[in-house]
């Protein structure tokens, strides 16, 4: 334990770090009966003044793999607590824990990680990359896994709802054998790591209420998209009447805009200590109509792309979905292709889908689609340029990410 203590004084701006060697440490039983959590949180609360904060070393750059070495971290701390401290006395409590960390590697950092990145490319853009201390950046990468842990929680729920089949190359976590339905209780751990991360690294923090509530608000606002999804195009039962613009663009707003877009930007807004209402009201103006369009992009794709490349097999035609194609179809289509999706679609048939897909093309979707995308980033890089309350590049860099994507 002197050792420990002796290591604290002389490395306090690295924190992180010392958590996971408290973790070491305890995992070898030498904190005796302290948990890597209270011994890290004694040594905080027991010693000299704060010093000053250390800035971010020189040269970072925000890249996938530093962003994947927080997730290492962060992972070996849930993989320490409390919870499944009786590892290395137990047979049962070990499986758990490597059941939990396999729950974990297949589910969480396999995506192209662009939500949680962005909590960083956010602070960086408000308070500026050279001025973010070691602390600064690695609390915004533990929010943005955060955030990648609950994508997680949602696509394994989803998945299991739409009956799925594979999901970023793989296939879906409920789908591998020895799984099932245990996944049900995964997604809930999924879920629950979000807060377990946040306790560990934000309870202290002056902002840790608002996290803590922004969390809870997004986790519900996304549940009732999920639930719009569900009861308006339920799997097995079509009703044509439901497919409408309006009801489509509630079902994203509320599914996909306020988790993707919203969450990663406000979470780095808290962070640089944004305090504005104003300025929270434009980021989610501009959010939800990024998010909006980066559904309508992936409802192309699950028709259009190559599943190679994005990575799942498109199932949005014989799921039922109420998707912006088939809405847009609905449209413009005349009472004679209005009888074929009415034959057709929602069916697990090939012929089927085979069906849909040929109206789709007679219809010239991929043409409308791309006339909305461009009059989509021109309205939103317009109103990212003129507005004054943020730093630009803020929503910018988003954009960028997702314009003209291929998955």
């Amino acid at each position: 334990m002197q050792q420990l203590v002796s290591a604290f004084r002389r490395t306090r701006h690295l924190l992180p770090e010392l958590q996971i060697a408290a973790g070491r440490l305890a995992a070898a039983g030498r904190l005796a009966d302290s948990s890597p959590a209270a011994s890290v949180d004694h040594l905080l609360f027991n010693t000299m003044a704060e010093p000053t904060p250390k800035k971010a070393r020189a040269g970072y750059t925000h890249s996938r793999e530093d962003f994947l070495k927080v997730y290492e971290i962060l992972r070996d701390e849930l993989l320490n607590d409390e919870c499944l401290s009786a590892a290395n006395e137990s047979a049962q409590a070990k499986a758990a824990q490597e059941w939990f960390k396999e729950v974990n590697d297949y589910n969480v950092p396999g995506g192209k990680l662009n939500r949680g990145m962005a909590v960083y490319d956010v602070l960086a853009s408000i308070k500026g990359a050279e001025s973010l201390t070691d602390e600064a950046v690695f609390k915004a990468n533990t929010l943005g896994w955060c955030i990648e842990w609950l994508q997680a929680f949602f696509l394994v729920a989803d998945d299991i709802m739409d009956g799925s089949i594979t999901r970023r190359g793989q296939p879906c976590w409920y789908k591998v054998p020895k799984v099932g339905m245990i996944a049900c209780n995964d997604y809930i751990l999924l879920d629950c790591c979000i807060y377990r991360v946040l306790r560990k690294h934000f309870r202290t923090h002056p902002a840790y209420a608002q996290l803590m509530d922004l969390f809870h608000e997004v986790t519900f606002q996304t549940s009732h998209g999920q639930l719009l999804d569900l009861t308006t195009a339920p799997i097995g039962s079509v009703d044509l009447s439901k497919y409408t613009s309006d009801n489509y663009m509630r079902i994203v707003t509320y599914k996909t805009a306020y988790y993707s877009f919203h969450l990663p930007v406000a979470c780095g807004m808290v962070l640089a200590g944004i305090e504005d209402p104003a300025a929270f009201d434009l980021a989610q103006k501009i959010c939800v109509e990024m998010g909006q369009y980066f559904q309508i992009q992936d409802d192309y794709l699950d028709c259009y792309g190559d599943p190679a490349v994005i990575g799942k097999i498109g199932t949005d035609i014989e799921d039922n979905k109420c998707s912006w194609l088939v809405c847009t179809a609905l449209q413009v289509a005349s009472e004679e292709q209005k009888e074929v999706i009415k034959a057709h679609y929602g069916r697990k048939e090939s012929e089927s889908v085979a069906a849909i897909k040929t109206l789709y093309r007679e219809l010239d979707l991929e043409r409308r689609f791309r006339e909305y995308e461009a009059a989509s980033y021109a309205r939103l890089d317009a109103t990212i340029s003129e507005q004054t309350l943020l730093p630009k590049q803020v929503f910018s860099s988003l954009l960028a990410k997702i314009y003209k994507r291929k998955k």
